[in-house]
């Protein structure tokens, strides 16, 4: 009779990780998101906006083959203007996101940051955003998007630091800065909910940016003025670089 010797290797789950990075896939994303997406008060947004770092960081990681990206940031918008009843707004993201998809392979990735113009006491449609509504508003954007591609993810960053005195055309001060940190457990909150119903499909991301610039802002964020003095909200081009690179290290995580 003979004899068959069982063999069983245990591969550590080190390995494996790495075994996923080298597999290289196409990646293509959707930015949404403000004027600070959208690069607002840059000389070159095409060039230097937070999205087109983001990539360009991306790019140089292990296991991306090729990247594509559509920035749709807007002026002013606020999560009411991103939603889907918003049909002229919300269907730009579809058209975006249906040119590039067909036109190139990969996976689809929605980045999403958004809160700064919800966070306002007024001005921006619909502000001020309570909590509640804002993660009602994100759940409803981001159910959408999962629904209408099945094999996408979403990343959903926090919204970024300015200046208690903010105020141009909206009125922020600092109620409006502390409403926005109140919208950080609210993220926290709808991903964990996805992670129940939606596993692996949306990932919270950046949260490191809104204490850099409350560091730096006098040397990553543009001096504006306004109707309480010079106050900071966008980034100039160092921080612009510098919140792509915190995208990119959320994209990353959620993409391994």
């Amino acid at each position: 009779m003979k004899r068959y010797l069982a063999l069983f290797v245990i591969i550590p789950s080190v390995v494996l990780s790495s075994f996923v990075i080298r597999k290289k896939q196409g990646l293509l994303i959707v930015f949404i998101g403000d004027s600070i997406t959208y690069g607002g008060g840059l000389e070159n947004p095409g060039t230097e906006a937070p999205p087109v770092a983001t990539c360009d960081g991306l790019r140089k990681l292990p296991g991306i083959r090729r990247l594509v990206f559509s920035n749709q940031g807007v002026s002013g918008f606020t999560t009411v203007d991103f939603l889907p009843a918003t049909a002229t707004v919300f269907n730009k993201i579809i058209r975006a996101a249906d040119d590039l998809t067909r036109e190139n392979k990969g996976l689809l990735l929605f980045s999403i940051m958004l809160g700064t113009n919800d966070s306002a006491i007024e001005g921006p449609n619909g502000s001020p955003v309570s909590p509640a509504s804002y993660r009602e508003n994100l759940k409803t954007i981001a159910d959408s998007l999962l629904k209408t591609y099945p094999g996408c993810k979403i990343v959903i960053n926090r919204p970024v630091w300015y200046s208690p005195n903010t105020y141009n055309g909206a009125k922020y001060l600092e109620e409006g800065l502390q409403r926005l940190q109140s919208y950080f457990p609210e993220i926290d909150r709808l991903v964990s909910g996805y992670g129940a119903t939606d596993p692996g499909r949306v990932y919270a991301g950046d949260k490191k940016a809104f204490d850099y610039f409350e560091m730096n802002y006098r040397t990553d964020l543009q001096t504006e003025q306004g109707r309480k003095g010079d106050f900071f909200l966008h980034p100039n081009k160092k921080g612009a670089a510098a919140l792509g690179r915190f995208w990119a290290d959320a994209i990353y995580s959620a993409v391994k």
